[in-house]
């Protein structure tokens, strides 16, 4: 997670919203990304799913199972749905987004056997130092 959380230091620092995400496999990280919204002009360009063509880049397979994400917000509906067609085997996020998160706070996608989802998720991992990431970014953009 630590990984994670330096890659959404870098978004902040490049006037995105700060959530990074990596993809581990067999212990050694295939991919990884940061929000890129704003800078690619793509709203497609969440960490997550950057994370998840890196990933599938590196291992030269769309099917991710065996991989374990780590990622500092809770994913939207459109990250979770990539997570779950990707096949992600375990998802483990830190801050929980009541508004917006469909992995345990809005919706429970990720997990979901209508959806044949078999991934795993933990939420609040390292919940306090994600949060305060995303809390102060959002308090100096509303100045």
């Amino acid at each position: 997670m630590q990984k994670a959380i330096r890659l959404a230091e870098l978004a902040r620092l490049k006037d995105e919203v700060p959530v990074g995400a990596v993809i581990i496999k067999d212990e050694k990280i295939v991919g990884q990304g940061f929000n890129q919204k704003e800078q690619l002009k793509d709203p497609t360009a969440h960490a997550e799913i950057i994370a998840i063509t890196s990933a599938a880049s590196t291992i030269n397979n769309w099917r991710l199972d065996g991989c374990l994400m780590y990622v500092t917000k809770e994913p939207c509906v459109m990250c979770s749905g990539a997570i779950i067609n990707s096949r992600i085997s375990t998802l483990i996020f830190g801050a929980y987004d009541e508004k917006k998160g469909c992995c345990g706070s809005m919706y429970q996608l990720c997990g979901d056997s209508r959806l044949e989802s078999k991934t795993t998720v933990r939420g609040g991992v390292e919940e306090v130092q994600c949060s305060l990431l995303l809390k102060e970014y959002f308090k100096k953009k509303r100045k």
